[in-house]
């Protein structure tokens, strides 16, 4: 007989052997030097759209970015905008005005990205003389030894110019008691007056400057000394992005067999009611005469059942895959934590850089779905069949969700979630199909104090010296049980 003393019992991996559990908030550093982005252009060529769109992107990707943003400044500076003569060069003290609130909008950059808080600044102005540019280096690059890249929008289609006047705007504070019609008449003489002093970035006279032009919201893009890791992911992305109106359609599968079982992972068929879902959802889309709509699904028997009947050209991604949790594959929450009561209690105090042994964290999946993000933007009308925790980052970046709520955001079965582009960000439509499926929800748990995750992680906790903690969670020892306790008002449901 073998002496029990000498067996060989399988335990987790340790921290050595896996990712860190990090500091609460922690991600992965790409940039080594702080980044301004300089918009360029004419007003009304969608440098904002820009600038935000950017910013969403820099954030989900784990980049700390923020747009600053000139008009804001001068709103602040002026107790009221009278109409476009504000803008004429030969408006001495108004000039004197916008100077100024450039000048703070600088200073409030490079502040920022002093203090640590910062990696990247997005500076969303005209910029559109070669004095200001030069101005702009001066402070980013000679004073503070930052890195500076240019973006300039250039349009010459006056439909688009004019579209984006109405849609933008008109909203405007600049405008808030004036109709559509003076909007507009009043916008587009401010643009001649803009256009009287506006010179484009020229690669032959601004020789030392990186920059980027692109034309008629992507018609053609023009690239001029870039440099390093940031600017060419910066390049990559608004080299894909669009402005053509289309809609997104994101869904989980329907109900499966797993699901049933409170089990994560697996690759299980529908249940009866997933079926159901997936005749109902191909329902749906055919009611909703999508053009030119295009399917995607992941690998996983579920998604590509449900998706089966839609009639519409289909796509297997597999990075469109559900999270991988390693060694916790296709056990349920209550049998995780009975067997790893610390990954359990580590993934419930920092879900989204945890990292399931031999699995992923939901940071790992965000790099994983990058790609599925870029074609994304270069799509038109898409439906997405997927997983709870791929939808959680798909969600996450249109709807500009941080990395502590993205774990957390609700994507229930048998729903349809309809996102449709606007402007400065996404309208998004939750649409219930009538079909019921269990609930595989688990709210964010109350966060324990790291002192009571350190115990837990320095206490090798052995199967023989356990107590219950609450009802199906965690078992811990007596000292330590009492000690999370104190900081419990309640247990947490699984």
């Amino acid at each position: 007989m073998t002496d029990p003393k000498n067996e060989m019992h399988y335990t987790p991996p340790t921290s050595k052997q896996t990712k860190p559990f990090p500091i609460r908030g922690e991600r992965a550093n790409f940039v080594n030097k702080p980044h301004v982005i300089a918009m360029v252009g004419l007003p009304a060529r969608g440098k904002t759209y820009i600038s935000k769109k950017l910013c969403r992107y820099l954030n989900w990707i784990g980049i700390n970015t923020k747009v600053f943003n000139l008009g804001e400044y001068r709103r602040h500076a002026t107790t009221a905008y009278q109409c476009h003569e504000f803008f004429r060069a030969d408006n001495i003290k108004a000039m004197a005005i916008r100077t100024q609130c450039a000048m703070d909008a600088l200073n409030d950059v490079c502040r920022w990205l002093e203090s640590g808080d910062g990696e990247v600044a997005v500076f969303d102005a005209t910029n559109s003389t070669v004095d200001r540019r030069r101005m702009i280096r001066d402070i980013v690059v000679g004073k503070m030894d930052y890195k500076l890249f240019f973006v300039e929008s250039v349009c010459n289609d006056p439909e688009i110019v004019e579209q984006n006047i109405m849609e933008v705007k008109v909203s405007s504070p600049d405008y808030a008691n004036m109709n559509k019609e003076e909007v507009l008449a009043d916008f587009m003489l401010r643009i001649e007056h803009y256009r009287e002093r506006y010179e484009p970035l020229d690669e032959d006279y601004e020789t030392d400057l990186s920059f980027m032009k692109i034309y008629n919201t992507g018609e053609k893009v023009i690239v001029h000394k870039h440099e390093g890791h940031i600017q060419s992911r910066i390049v990559y992305y608004l080299m894909n992005i669009h402005i053509v109106p289309r809609t997104i359609y994101l869904t989980r599968h329907g109900e499966s067999m797993m699901n049933l079982e409170g089990r994560i992972g697996g690759d299980s068929d529908l249940s009866e009611r997933g079926w159901e879902y997936a005749r109902a959802l191909a329902t749906f889309i055919t009611s909703q005469d999508i053009q030119g709509l295009r399917v995607w699904t992941s690998w996983l028997k579920r998604t590509i059942q449900t998706a089966g009947d839609v009639e519409a050209p289909q796509e297997r991604w597999k990075a469109l895959n559900e999270i991988d949790a390693g060694i916790c594959e296709e056990m349920t929450y209550a049998e995780i934590a009975e067997k790893y009561p610390t990954d359990f209690a580590a993934r419930d105090q920092n879900k989204f850089p945890y990292r399931y042994p031999r699995g992923e964290s939901y940071e790992d999946l965000v790099a994983r779905l990058e790609p599925v993000i870029m074609e994304l933007e270069r799509q038109g009308n898409v439906l997405v069949v997927s997983h709870q925790a791929v939808i959680r980052c798909l969600l996450a970046y249109f709807l500009d969700k941080t990395s502590e709520e993205l774990p957390y955001l609700q994507v229930p079965l048998h729903t349809i979630i309809k996102l449709t582009p606007v402007a400065y960000g996404c309208k998004v439509e939750h649409i219930r199909l009538p079909i019921d499926a269990v609930d595989t929800h688990r709210p964010k748990p109350k966060c324990l104090p790291d002192c009571c995750l350190a115990v837990a992680i320095q206490n090798d906790l052995s199967v023989s010296d356990r107590k219950p903690y609450a009802g199906d969670r965690p078992h811990f020892p007596e000292p330590l049980y009492l000690f999370f306790l104190s900081f419990q008002s309640k247990p947490n449901t699984l």
